[in-house]
């Protein structure tokens, strides 16, 4: 019975933590031109039935190719001719990556507080500000999640054998051709992969194996791409992603800097990062806080938090002892993908801002689950940590408060729900005038 009792306290809140994460989404960004631009995307394929060639755009001139963007957008639309309708897919999918993560992380270490995974993963600002809202690097975590639980599932080191090993496979080809789809960030993805396959041939596996399941997964997020290269050709199908790839010596001088190069930003995804997203400028910032002084004693507790994470995740990488045997296997892990972005940045056409390979959330947050559950075995930790989240749910929701009249979709809901009915999407805007589709 309580058993029973216990499992129905935990549904409830799984429905609060999806509505409450649907509801931020709802009063996020709506009206910039990014966050328009993708709902405009899937917006034309409702109401022309065009099929959606290219998705987002890198510049006016390069473009994202395959179809998924469009459509992940526009099909919920045909079931329910709201605006809300895409967000409440894109919240679906980011919410289930979530609790993937979850399990497999408290799956991972046992003697972690379950709450606070839970919760805190459902509230980081990261997983709430990018994958809630219609914006492409949204569509990026449940990619992310996926891919990296299965690779971790492949490595010798990191496998708990808590899934098959064909399905881990699989999981990778799914979510690697998703991830292309969406964001250049897909390229990060690809030497975990080569590596995975190199591991298992290794020790032994069937390679054939491996790469028919992971082929088999490629092909049903794939598949999406190939009218594009059969309507283009494969130089123009490219959409001039080809060009992205330049030698950029340049950005390293933006690496080498700890908290702006990568691996401040890296991170960054595993802390309450306050400064980021509540305005573009120091400007916007203050001008916040002056309209909600309430929130201030929140504020400062987080941002002070959210300065000692990054700074703790960092003293703790060189502990040498820890109650999980793979510890050691899981910061080298991380390293390994910090040496990885800054080699890859020195080949981007980009500074590397922090959204632009948001793609390796799941490995910093899985590192620093390792990290908080050697601190939260103490009582006074445990305490502390209960007040962080209270306090966190506090500010998210003051700050989707705030920007519910001001930025989000109902500032002027009435604009995109006319361009559904009337099914004429250039009454919420027009495409890019350089855009492929």
């Amino acid at each position: 019975m309580k058993s029973l009792k216990q499992r129905r306290v935990f549904i409830t809140l799984l429905a609060v933590a999806f509505f409450f994460r649907l509801g931020f989404g709802l009063c996020s960004e709506f009206w910039t031109n990014d966050e328009k631009q993708i709902y405009l995307t899937g917006l034309k394929f409702y109401t022309t039935g065009e099929w959606p060639y290219f998705g987002p755009h890198i510049t006016d001139y390069i473009q994202i190719p395959g179809a998924l963007q469009g459509l992940i957008v526009g099909l919920p639309l045909y079931l329910l001719p709201i605006p809300e309708s895409p967000f409440i897919l894109l919240n679906v999918l980011s919410f289930a990556s979530l609790c993937l993560l979850a399990w497999y992380s408290i799956k991972r270490l046992p003697e972690i507080p379950v709450w606070f995974v839970w919760s805190w993963l459902m509230i980081a600002p990261w997983t709430l500000n990018f994958s809630t809202h219609i914006v492409n690097p949204s569509y990026l975590l449940p990619g992310s999640i996926l891919f990296f639980v299965g690779a971790l599932e492949t490595y010798p080191q990191l496998r708990k054998n808590l899934i098959p090993l064909s399905w881990a496979n699989l999981m990778m080809g799914v979510s690697l051709f998703w991830v292309m789809q969406f964001h250049m960030s897909w390229v990060v993805l690809v030497p975990y992969a080569l590596v995975s396959f190199y591991l298992q041939y290794r020790l032994g596996e069937s390679l054939l194996k491996a790469l028919s399941f992971f082929t088999l997964g490629a092909i049903l997020s794939g598949a999406f791409l190939v009218p594009t290269f059969l309507k283009y050709g494969l130089v123009e199908g490219l959409g001039g992603t080809n060009h992205t790839v330049q030698l950029n010596p340049a950005n390293l001088l933006t690496h080498l800097n700890i908290v702006e190069g990568v691996l401040g930003r890296f991170l960054s995804f595993a802390s309450f990062e306050v400064p980021r997203f509540l305005g573009r400028n120091t400007v916007k910032r203050l001008e916040f806080i002056k309209e909600e002084v309430w929130l201030v004693p929140f504020i400062l507790f987080l941002f002070i938090i959210g300065i000692l994470q990054p700074i703790g995740l960092i003293v703790m990488w060189f502990s040498r002892t820890h109650m999980q045997s793979d510890w050691k296997a899981i910061k080298y892990l991380t390293l390994f993908t910090v040496i990885l972005l800054y080699v890859i940045f020195m080949f981007a056409f980009r500074d590397p801002a922090a959204h632009t390979f948001y793609v390796t959330f799941p490995i910093v947050i899985l590192y620093s689950m390792y990290c908080w559950n050697k601190l939260l075995r103490n009582t006074r930790w445990r305490t502390l940590a209960k007040i962080f989240i209270v306090s966190g749910i506090i500010f998210q929701a003051g700050f989707a408060a705030h920007n519910y009249s001001r930025i989000s979709l109902y500032v002027n809901r009435s604009i995109p729900q006319a361009a559904i009915d009337q099914k004429d999407y250039r009454i919420l805007g027009e495409r890019r005038p350089t855009a492929r589709y």
